[in-house]
């Protein structure tokens, strides 16, 4: 059989004129008017719109969490085995013999900007010590929370979080991307990547619901981060300022008020809508280099006053536990536990419970963020009246939903964190590649970035466990919210005149880090709609960011305000761009493989002769 020239003849109408000028008005309108419905449903009925998101994405979860979990086995696995096979390692992201337009150094700082920021400004110490006391190894029962023996397995979830799968994820997406665009010629937009699979109708409908997924996945993941970024906003300029109408204090935790979150994202949106009307080339240069100093100065901040030796042991030791369980890790998927399945398993005398006494039994024996301790002492009448040998099996019982459950919140909640940010970051990636061997690519956005994530993790984390273990911190760091655990881990290594600085400098370095991001976004949504191009009207820049702004506030104000219903809507809306990744890695190697044959056949690979498919 002959081998044919692959598919390239890729064609995104635009608009010759008007107001949608360069834009493809389907993807445009079809995008603009979802993100516009889901801002007025969650504007007119917040609380309905909360719980609504809450339901649908319990309902997902039971159905997909496995699909989630053994997608990003399989990107991490696929790039791996692409970048160990001769052929397709050494295949250049460009046409033969082409060089990076970037040096090493720039490229990974770039890489590395584009991949991170807020989420290590956030999650840097809340990770180490949300995992600390939960981790499937904890809620198993194996060890207790917030002890030196669950530090091992800590790290080990910490290092699953941030490390090889996550990046696995963005560069699944940016490499095809590459693929595509630099091989191939074809416009540097998502439809490109699954050309191999679809052909010509990537020229039609079906073409324009691909990319408008790639921009929903987007709009939502960056609306989360920036969510988290701006709750972290608030309690760094309350630690300065102590402005009471920033934050509640009338509960347990201090948390940020909804005047505070609103007032903080208008500001940080402010900045990044301003930001786009004036162009990208020096603002977004400065700021980057801004954040890189300020991102070292923190580092050496930890190294010099926190507990550096004891972070260096733990990663190397956390290290080597991550890539002994590599597989387990990729591939361990938890499935749901019925309260049917529950009750046959359980005692006899937990089956003969009341109907509603058995499902208060069947809750707290599966709450992922319960202990044995807090089980029984939550139960009331008949329940808890039952032996305490009972008890403690019908908890032993609810193993498997409590390990599901942990999956769900933690894991899962990453994984489509990082699918609907990839592809932001995916583009991002691909515009900074041409010219890189696929091996390359691989190698340095996959496994240099997730080492340095890893140091990033264990420097200001352990500090954080360390201060806990030694008793310095008297439980404060664990009982702060997620956004404040960085600075009251400050707060217990630093003081004076040189702690409020530092706090300064890092709630500057969180606005600087917003402001790219959200600005960033907004150009990557923009060159999606408009079919791949890199420059992008001024205009619609502003609409986007007002949209954005818009999305944001009203999911953080949705269900009674807090950041779930951004993290809900923000799993859902991965969900279809998820198949779309998994569609992607099979277009790739449907493309390797052929491409391969041209090349032994002496077929172009850019050929302009356009062909059904593969």
């Amino acid at each position: 059989m002959s081998v044919k020239p692959p598919f390239t003849d890729l064609e995104i109408n635009t608009q010759d004129a008007g107001f949608y000028e360069g834009y493809s008005l389907p993807i445009a309108l079809i995008s603009k008017v979802s993100m516009v419905l889901l801002v007025l449903w969650a504007l007119v009925f917040p609380a309905g719109a909360g719980a609504m998101l809450s339901s649908v994405n319990s309902t997902l979860l039971l159905s997909f969490n496995t699909f989630y979990i053994l997608s990003v086995g399989l990107f991490a696995f696929f790039l791996i085995i692409i970048a160990l096979i001769p052929s397709t390692g050494s295949r250049v992201l460009g046409t033969p013999g082409q060089k990076p337009e970037f040096t090493n150094f720039s490229w990974f700082s770039m890489m590395f900007g584009a991949g991170l920021g807020v989420g290590l400004m956030t999650f840097a110490t809340a990770e180490p010590l949300g995992l600390w006391g939960s981790n499937p190894v904890v809620v198993e029962g194996d060890v207790a929370g917030n002890t030196p023996e669950a530090l091992k397995s800590a790290f080990r979830y910490t290092f699953l979080h941030y490390g090889f799968h996550a990046w696995a994820i963005y560069v699944v997406t940016g490499l095809s991307l590459a693929y595509y665009a630099y091989t191939r010629g074809m416009p540097l937009t998502i439809r490109s990547a699954l050309t191999p699979l679809i052909g010509r109708f990537a020229n039609g409908f079906f073409g324009h619901i691909i990319d408008v997924l790639g921009v929903v996945a987007t709009i939502l993941g960056v609306s989360v981060t920036i969510g988290f970024g701006v709750s972290q906003l608030v309690d760094g300029v309350y630690s300065i300022t102590g402005a009471a109408w920033m934050m509640d204090t009338t509960g347990e935790t201090p948390v940020a008020t909804k005047t505070g979150l609103i007032a903080a994202l208008v500001v940080i949106m402010g900045m990044s809508i301003v930001s786009a009307v004036s162009g990208v080339g020096r603002g977004v240069k400065y700021l980057s280099n801004l954040n890189l100093v300020l991102s070292v100065i923190l580092l050496l901040t930890f190294v010099i006053f926190g507990s550096f030796l004891f972070a260096m042991t733990t990663y190397a030791t956390a290290l080597i536990d991550y890539l002994i369980s590599f597989v387990s890790l990729s591939f361990n998927a938890y499935s749901p536990l019925s309260q049917e399945a529950f009750a046959a398993a359980a005692p006899a005398s937990v089956q003969a419970l009341p109907a509603d006494a058995l499902s208060t039994v069947y809750a707290g024996a599966t709450n992922p963020w319960g202990s044995l301790s807090g089980f029984t002492g939550g139960l009331e009448g008949a329940a808890a009246a039952l032996p305490a040998a009972d008890l403690e099996a019908a908890y032993d019982t609810g193993d498997q939903g409590r390990l599901f459950g942990w999956q769900a919140g933690w894991t899962t909640f990453y994984w489509a964190w990082w699918i609907a940010f990839s592809p932001f970051v995916g583009l991002f990636l691909a515009r900074i590649s041409k010219g890189r061997t696929v091996r390359e690519f691989v190698l340095g956005a996959v496994i240099a970035p997730a080492l340095v994530c890893f140091a990033w993790m264990t420097i200001l984390g352990g500090t954080a466990i360390d201060l806990e273990i030694n008793g310095a911190a008297d439980g404060v760091i664990i009982g702060a919210s997620n956004s404040a655990k960085l600075f009251v881990t400050l707060e217990n290594m630093l003081s004076g005149g040189f702690l409020q600085g530092i706090i300064i400098m890092c709630v500057v370095l969180i606005m600087t880090f917003l402001v790219t991001s959200a600005d960033s976004g907004i150009l990557v949504m923009n060159t999606i709609m408009s079919g791949g191009a890199e420059e992008t009207g001024v205009k619609h820049r502003i609409i986007w960011g007002v949209i954005l702004t818009l999305v944001i506030g009203t999911l953080l104000l949705a269900g009674g305000g807090g950041l779930s219903a951004l993290q809900n809507a923000m799993i859902i809306g991965a969900l279809p761009f998820t198949m779309v990744m998994v569609a992607m890695v099979l277009s790739l190697i449907k493309a390797l493989f052929n491409d391969g044959r041209r090349e032994k056949a002496g077929v172009a690979v850019d050929s302009p002769e356009g062909q059904p498919a593969e």
